[in-house]
């Protein structure tokens, strides 16, 4: 027989096995297959048999992630990359259950040289300047600066897209870098590049789901004056990447050294940037040839934005505020699928229990309404912060002025006249505090939702300080590991002023459900852990699969020394190890995809490996210093990748 013959008949042996699968496994999550599954010696044939090796008409019943065990000393080549030992077991209506062996399986390792799909290679994570030009680092030998620092991504297609490499689905992610940790002297760098965001394309094969990088794309952030610090990302419900910008610059502070050098990096000029553009929320539209465009939306409050999220109503959009002294925020859109006008609103937290993580109920403040191109004009114009409001850092001892908490600071601020709604969009951690909004909230990452039980979940990475030092109107015990809140959304809601808050998906309540906080040591383990490692602690990213009914949650922690991801099933309440992180970074980029052409996806990145920490890796870092440098280009890079199944065959 030819070899074109053979390789018909495999394809079309897999084509038939694929097709058993989907029959017998109708609802079930398809994992993608590892890459060398079907070459290894494991026919198609065996999988099928084995995953449809039930009753015909049973129908799944539940998913189950097995955990896997934290990683020790004993194989220290463990704790310095990604490592999955856990796996995903699907239970059927019979009675019967499957178990699928977890993988990882990463794209590239930031400062590869990957396509750019023109028959060259780029830098990936490579940092650029508002002319599209390279950003050398003169510390190592002028080469380009990459990021050790991949975040937030979203996996999506587009109708109708074509990219010369592909040959079975186009699918498309996009994957932004939050920053750089050091320069060749070992310098820090956090804040001082301008931050990018890529659009991958990949090929995905629809016989195993395996995704293969074909094309690697940066977004022109030239439009926007650059990015600042994108950190969390979530995918909105019309297919567009919303990204972030954290830690808004103080517009009040003029001697910022670190926004100078941002500015400089970017434009050439150090005093050029204004601080007034960043902490906004950009979205990235993918092309049907594998680029993207961007857009930035001023009128979602300037904040320290995360990974936020849109409702089904495709309206109304929950933000985390990862600062201290931060809030809840809601924002609900004039149009659907249109971020570009609504009204801006800050939580009101009514606290009804203050032991461990706390639990509130929760009520709305409007700040405001407006659109981003009004507040843009505001921002071009050049107001400065003291056109807006006079910010005090000490007792002015005068009653016009308001005392509130900033950023873990006192200030004392009085509004300028007619100044309203620039300070709601402009100031908007200092204009909530001084209309009454609740801003003791301490690092709230990232917001998901479930939409069948219409709750939301927020990952509250540290509970410490502000909220649990008496100065705000919450006051918690702790942990200092963190917790995620369940919301309580409902409708039907009005807001300060008695007027109805227009959505069905408002959060009215907040706690934190069985087996979701951390849990403080009182001394070290023995690997140095400062937080129980078979409990969650600072969570960050979290994502919600509907078709698993699981909440996904990365850490970024600096009590374990790993950080973890985690599969926490809503249902039972179990909390399962997913995968490891190389000591020293975190669990990022987390985005999990029910379904893309028959096939579920799970993405994870990771960042800043071997970021070590005294005294939480002292007992780690002799060992795994070489290991981490070894696999991450000196500890200057880390991994952009995603989760793979293979089915174990009966």
């Amino acid at each position: 027989m030819s070899h074109e013959s053979n390789t018909v008949d495999k394809t079309n042996s897999v084509d038939s096995s694929r097709r058993r699968m989907m029959q017998f496994l109708a609802g079930a999550p398809l994992l993608p297959l590892a890459g060398s599954f079907l070459t290894a010696g494991c026919s198609s044939t065996a999988v099928a048999s084995s995953l449809a090796a039930t009753s015909s008409d049973a129908k799944l019943n539940a998913v189950r992630f097995i955990s896997m065990d934290a990683p020790s000393l004993s194989d220290p080549a463990a704790m310095s990359t990604t490592t999955i030992g856990s796996s995903m077991q699907l239970r059927f209506t019979d009675g019967t259950s499957r178990e699928v062996a977890l993988a990882y399986k990463p794209f590239f390792i930031t400062g590869d040289l990957v396509p750019d799909g023109k028959g060259n290679t780029v830098v990936a994570g490579g940092y650029y300047d508002i002319n599209s030009q390279p950003i050398l680092d003169p510390t190592a030998n002028n080469r380009q600066f990459f990021s050790d620092c991949p975040d937030g991504s979203s996996l999506l297609t587009v109708d109708g897209a074509h990219v010369d490499g592909v040959y079975g689905n186009p699918v498309f992610a996009v994957v932004q870098f939050e920053y750089t940790s050091q320069n060749g002297a070992q310098e820090d760098m956090y804040g001082r590049l301008p931050s990018p965001i890529a659009v991958l394309t990949l090929d995905q094969n629809p016989q195993t789901g395996e995704l293969k990088l074909v094309k690697y794309s940066n977004v022109d952030t030239s439009g926007v004056g650059g990015l600042w610090i994108t950190c969390g990302a979530s995918l909105s419900p019309w297919g567009t990447h919303l990204s972030s910008e954290e830690y808004e610059p103080d517009a009040s502070d003029l001697d910022n050294a670190e926004f100078k050098s941002y500015s400089k990096h970017l434009f050439g000029d150090e005093n050029k940037a204004n601080p007034y553009n960043y902490g906004h929320l950009p979205e990235v539209t993918v092309n049907k040839d594998g680029t993207g465009s961007m857009n930035k939306h001023y009128c979602l409050g300037r904040i320290s934005h995360e990974l936020v999220q849109v409702m089904p109503d495709e309206r109304t959009v929950i933000m985390g505020d990862d600062a201290t002294n931060g809030g809840l925020f809601m924002f609900i859109a004039d149009r659907k699928r249109d971020l570009s006008s609504g009204k801006l609103y800050v939580a009101k937290w009514t606290q009804v229990s203050g032991k461990g993580p706390g639990a509130g109920d929760i009520s709305w403040i409007k700040l405001g309404h407006a659109t981003s191109d009004e507040i843009k004009q505001l921002v071009d114009s050049g107001l400065k912060a003291s056109d807006i409001m006079d910010i005090r850092t000490k007792d002015p001892h005068d009653n016009r002025f308001t005392h509130i908490r900033y950023s873990g600071k006192d200030n004392w601020v009085k509004l300028k006249p007619g100044m309203e709604k620039a300070a709601a969009y402009l100031e908007t951690h200092r204009y909530a505090a001084l209309v009454g909004g609740s801003l003791g909230f301490t690092k709230m990452e990232g917001t998901t939702v479930n939409i069948a039980d219409k709750k939301a979940y927020s990952a509250m990475s540290y509970i410490y300080k502000s909220m649990t030092d008496g100065s705000t109107d919450i006051h918690v015990e702790g942990p200092k590991a963190g917790a995620v809140f369940e919301h309580t959304l409902l409708g039907g809601q009005k807001d300060n002023h008695g007027q109805p808050i227009d959505s069905e998906w408002v959060s009215t309540h907040m706690h934190v459900p069985y087996n979701l906080a951390g849990e403080d040591l009182a001394k070290p383990d023995y690997l140095g852990n400062l937080a129980n490692a078979e409990r969650i602690a600072n969570p960050d990213n979290i994502k919600f699969s509907e078709k698993l009914r699981t909440l996904f949650i990365g850490e970024d922690s600096g009590l374990h020394v790993n950080n973890f991801l985690w599969a926490y099933n809503v249902d039972t309440g179990e909390l399962s190890r997913v995968m490891s992180c190389a000591a020293g970074a975190e669990s990022t980029g987390l985005h999990a995809v029910d379904e893309i052409n028959g096939w579920t996806y799970i993405m994870s990145n990771s960042q800043h490996p071997g970021d070590w920490e005294s005294p939480l890796h002292d007992k780690v870092k002799d060992t795994l210093d070489p290991y981490i440098r070894a696999n991450f280009k000196g500890g200057y890079g880390s991994m952009v990748g995603y989760i793979t199944g293979m089915p174990k065959l009966a």
